[in-house]
This record gives structure tokens, C-alpha cells and sequence, in this order.
């Protein structure tokens, strides 16, 4: 009744029946169901139109571009790198290397943010408050790739983490989404001690699929340094 609609158009739309489905009756739902922009997002996103000829075409990234890789070496001592559109590693600078060596050790599929953050041990010791940090980033990923949740890979990828990891195997069917937000994000190196850096995130206007992600300095904090010092003993 709040949104205007039937009854019976709204259980064939629950339903996943092939109804026409316009913007103006998808926000007027939205408001209905106190949806936050994340949600609304996310909603518009899976009504939308998009064949996968065009989807494959925007998402098949195979390497980080030279700019891009050039801008996260240029941001060091803050760790930086450039994630793919399926949320893979494509490049990072010698900071995020010190951050998480084990980053170079990924192949193949499990080279991926959030393969790391949920099978890595070595990704969730080194996160402080890791079950925040990791139900926040499954949020993130579940709204950012939302365009390609048939994406054969993206499929592949959630099913291995439902066998890999009980949390996300608990979490995943929730189907919490979240936009990005600046935050602080602390670690517990093992040879640096107790980092924090403030977690951004960079969307490049000439590649949307891709994402640049930079660890700023907090400023009165002397984490960055300290990472770069243990680069000099290392």
C-alpha cells in the first residue's frame, strides 16, 4: 500500500517473475522498505536491463593499467593497490607488500581481497577487529559486484569461500550490502608492531570497473614510517 502497488504485482516481483519492473515503482518500494542508499543501490542494480555480452565487455580486465600503477607507487609510504572488478589484486606498491607479504604469494583465483580476507590466515591475523573488518568488506563486495553475481567466476569465488571459510558460509545468505566508507583500519604487524591507517578508496574516471585503494597516514601517527623503517632492517 505504501509503495502503490498490487499485492499480487508485488508477490510476482518477490517471486522473480518476468514483470516490468519501472524506476519510479523500484524507488517507491525503496521508500516503503526504509531502504539506505546502499540498499537502493543494490535494489536498481538487480532490476537493471544489462545484457552480458556488454558485462563481459566492461569487466574482462586483465592487468592494472601503467597510470594506475605508476599512482599507487607514487602514494608510498602509504600501502596502496588496484583492485579488478571481481575484487582481484591486479597491482600494489612495496608498501602493501611490507603491509601483507603474503599478498605476493596469492595465485590464480584466490589473488583476491576477499579470498585473502576470509582463507588467508595470515590476512585475518594480521587485521585487528577481523570479524568487523571482514562482514563490512563481504558487504562491499556483495554491492560492488552486484552487476556480475552471475558472473561464472564471482559464483565460483563464493562458493569456495562457503567451503573455505564457516563465517562467510554463515554470513554470505544474509545479503548485507554496504557502500564504501573512509574508516580506520588497524594491524597488528608482526616485525612493525600496531599500524593504523585511514582506508580509502578511489574510483578511476577512465576505468569504473577498477577500484584504487590507499592506506593513508593518520596524521600524529607514525605507522607508515614504521613499516618503512622495518623495509631498511628487513
Amino acid at each position: 500500500m505504501l509503495a502503490g502497488v498490487s499485492v499480487t504485482w508485488y508477490t510476482w516481483l518477490e517471486q522473480g517473475r518476468p514483470i516490468n519492473a519501472s524506476d519510479d515503482v523500484l524507488h517507491a518500494l525503496a521508500r516503503a522498505l526504509r531502504l539506505d542508499d546502499a540498499q537502493r543501490h543494490h535494489l536498481l542494480t538487480l532490476a537493471a536491463r544489462t545484457t552480458a555480452g556488454s558485462l563481459t565487455t566492461l569487466h574482462e580486465v586483465d592487468e592494472a593499467p601503467d597510470a594506475l600503477v605508476r599512482l599507487i607507487t607514487s602514494m608510498e609510504p602509504a600501502p596502496s593497490y588496484v583492485l579488478g572488478p571481481r575484487w582481484e589484486f591486479l597491482a600494489w606498491n612495496q608498501s602493501q607488500a611490507r603491509l601483507y607479504p603474503g599478498i605476493e604469494a596469492l595465485d590464480g583465483p584466490e589473488r583476491n581481497l576477499l579470498w585473502a580476507m576470509f582463507a588467508e590466515p595470515g590476512a585475518r591475523a594480521l587485521i585487528v577487529d577481523w570479524p568487523v573488518q571482514a562482514r563490512r568488506i563481504m558487504a562491499e563486495f556483495r554491492a560492488g559486484t552486484a552487476a556480475l553475481r552471475a558472473d561464472a567466476q564471482v559464483v565460483a569465488l563464493v562458493e569456495r569461500l562457503r567451503v573455505a571459510s564457516p563465517e562467510f558460509a554463515e554470513w554470505w545468505p544474509q545479503a548485507d550490502v554496504a557502500q564504501f566508507q573512509t574508516r580506520l583500519r588497524t594491524y597488528q604487524h608482526p616485525r612493525a608492531g600496531a599500524l593504523v591507517f585511514e582506508y580509502q578508496q578511489l574510483t578511476p574516471s577512465e576505468w569504473p570497473a577498477l577500484r584504487v585503494v590507499c592506506q593513508l597516514a593518520v596524521p600524529g601517527d607514525d605507522s607508515a614510517e614504521r613499516l618503512a623503517a622495518w623495509r631498511d632492517i628487513a
